[in-house]
């Protein structure tokens, strides 16, 4: 796919949520022994993640960011055109939750809804579809509403996933206005190696049953998962992203003529501190200019780019800034964009 580029279409407001239960990975009482976790825990990172209990999901968390979004900017409701949710743990598997979010938000019956199930590089793929909704004409403002509950998908016995995910809910206010200026994406996608990050059963090709959902040691290293957990291979996943994050990464440059000194952030898909220590240092990105909410929030999949500069980036958006997002995960699929953003309304991270 070529580069898409646009033009005064931006992001006006951001406000995130996530749930108050804390897990303190070093002290967290699993399968393993103390010095398994310990292991695991300094290599990816993660010291804490937040965690849903059962009655919250990811729409409770999305509805939370957007409420406290749209409070505090004002924004009339009837005036949003466009609402986009942005989950790979829906509500249910039929309706739609994003039809949901519109009744619940009281937004109006006119808004047109759209669900997009994708996992880490899907805030970027939102974007587009918001900026490219705008850029038609019939758009006006869109709510993009991006949440997971990873916390509920994988084992926590299964020392590949168990220490590293972490839920989130997300709001951001897509308009028109020139401030923004041009913002160009660049979206991939693989489907050859989609057997690297699979929940392999639970969906209409191998549909649930009493032996999908028996949990099974798996390996030789003793990981226990059923079949309707997620799976990941780590170091697979890893090659790919530092042989093709790169590659994409300096690909957006050169078509948009920016350079690394013109960027003023690099939000990078908070997949483990590992990997993303590896592409700083490959990419040769000054550190200070990478912001991190992997220690405390884990890997919240599609929420993590917009969690980390809600988190991070508070009061550091009010003059205008130029940020590149890079986003990379289940699909397989990746993605980089640069952004502009400017007198950009973000709010305190709201726990729910």
């Amino acid at each position: 796919m070529d580069v898409l580029s646009f033009h005064n279409v931006g992001i006006s407001g951001m406000a995130a949520a996530v749930p108050k239960g804390i897990i303190d990975n070093y002290n967290y009482d699993l399968y393993f022994t103390r010095e398994e976790i310990k292991e695991v825990v300094d290599k990816i990172g993660v010291k804490e993640r937040r965690i849903a209990d059962e009655k919250i999901c990811s729409s409770d968390l999305c509805f939370a960011a957007a409420e406290k979004l749209l409070a505090e900017t004002n924004v009339n409701r009837d005036e949003i055109d466009l609402l986009i949710f942005i989950s790979q743990t829906p509500d249910y598997r039929m309706p739609a939750t994003s039809v949901l979010l519109q009744d619940r938000l009281k937004l109006p019956t006119s808004t047109m809804t759209l669900d997009i199930n994708l996992g880490c590089s899907a805030f970027l793929y939102g974007l587009v579809v918001a900026y490219s909704m705008i850029a038609s004409g019939g758009i006006h403002k869109v709510l993009i509403v991006d949440g997971e509950s990873r916390s509920n998908v994988y084992s926590l016995n299964d020392r590949k996933t168990g220490f590293l995910f972490g839920d989130g809910g997300l709001s951001a206010l897509i308009e028109r206005g020139e401030k923004f200026g041009s913002s160009w994406f660049s979206l991939n996608s693989d489907g050859s190696r989609e057997s690297l990050i699979k929940i392999p059963a639970g969906g209409y090709r191998k549909m649930s049953s009493c032996e999908t959902v028996a949990e099974k040691v798996v390996d030789q290293y003793g990981n226990i998962r059923s079949e309707e957990q997620g799976y990941m291979n780590g170091a697979d996943v890893f090659n790919f992203v530092i042989h093709e994050v790169p590659r994409d990464f300096n690909k957006l440059l050169n078509c948009s003529g920016v350079g690394i000194q013109d960027i003023d952030y690099f939000i990078f898909h908070q997949a483990n501190s590992y990997i993303n220590s590896y592409l700083a240092k490959k990419l040769k990105l000054p550190e200070d200019k990478i912001p991190s909410t992997i220690a405390k929030f884990g890997n919240t999949s599609s929420v993590s780019i917009p969690l980390t500069i809600v988190s991070e980036l508070r009061n550091k958006l009010v003059n205008h800034k130029r940020l590149l997002l890079s986003g990379f995960g289940v699909g397989l699929t990746w993605g980089t964009a640069i952004i502009d953003v400017e007198n950009c309304y973000i709010g305190e991270v709201v726990e729910i």
